[in-house]
């Protein structure tokens, strides 16, 4: 029996039998692993606040036929502004359904558990609109995915001015005079495009260091959802 010890998030529970837990969790070297956590509903156990829905620990686990067994625990981070704020809570069920959606097992998924860890807390722990939040953690996720938006130049000509169009179909900035052929083409403002540059291209640990308001937030959480749905082929809240 080989012993493994590795940090995860859980992301999803199931009750099974009396008293034990069929878990789905995130890692960062082998992507999305199911686990069984014995004894884990029982008031007393040890592995009751680990085996929760969004906790990140570190885990001690065995690997059985079919799934890992969970030994023990640590627990790193249970982001409890979370679970006391339903709207919020909402926020990171929704996110929580594109990363099972998206991982798969022996994958190795540490930038993916990087972004989605670090949008949980900036719903948890900053009072930055959950909308602008969301918005960037789907378009950073899909350059990870290989959809890596053009927001340096016009896809079409090169024009690194004027870039005042985002494309779906050419899957980018586009500038003013290609953007206006271009009927799946979501006009935007300056800012919206400079937002989209910083997404695309910031270190992840700046990631959520601006802001942006009104009409540009619109545009960024249209161009977002739209994006999502077109390249992942599903339609998300």
């Amino acid at each position: 029996m080989s012993i493994v010890k590795m940090k995860g998030i859980i992301i999803a529970e199931n009750n099974m039998g009396d008293f034990d837990k069929m878990l789905t969790m995130l890692t960062p070297g082998i992507g999305k692993i199911s686990c069984v956590a014995k004894g884990a509903r029982r008031p007393k156990s040890t592995l009751l606040a680990g085996t929760q829905f969004l906790c990140f620990a570190e885990y001690v686990m065995y690997k059985g036929q079919e799934n890992y067994i969970i030994n023990s625990c640590d627990t790193i981070e249970v982001f409890y502004n979370l679970r006391t704020d339903l709207d919020k809570l909402q926020y990171a069920v929704d996110i929580t359904k594109i990363i099972q959606d998206v991982t798969n097992e022996n994958e190795n998924s540490y930038k993916i558990l990087q972004l989605y860890l670090n949008t949980l807390y900036m719903l948890s722990e900053t009072k930055k609109d959950p909308d602008f939040i969301v918005s960037i953690f789907k378009i950073r996720l899909l350059c990870y995915l290989g959809f890596k938006p053009n927001v340096e130049s016009c896809t079409i000509c090169g024009n690194k001015k004027n870039l005042h169009y985002f494309s779906i179909k050419d899957n980018g900035l586009k500038c003013d005079e290609c953007g206006k052929l271009d009927k799946s083409a979501i006009k935007v403002s300056d800012s919206t495009a400079i937002s989209l540059k910083y997404i695309v291209l910031a270190p992840a640990k700046r990631l959520f260091s601006f802001d942006l308001k009104n009409d540009s937030l619109k545009e960024l959480k249209l161009i977002s959802k739209i994006y999502l749905n077109e390249k992942l082929e599903k339609e998300y809240k």
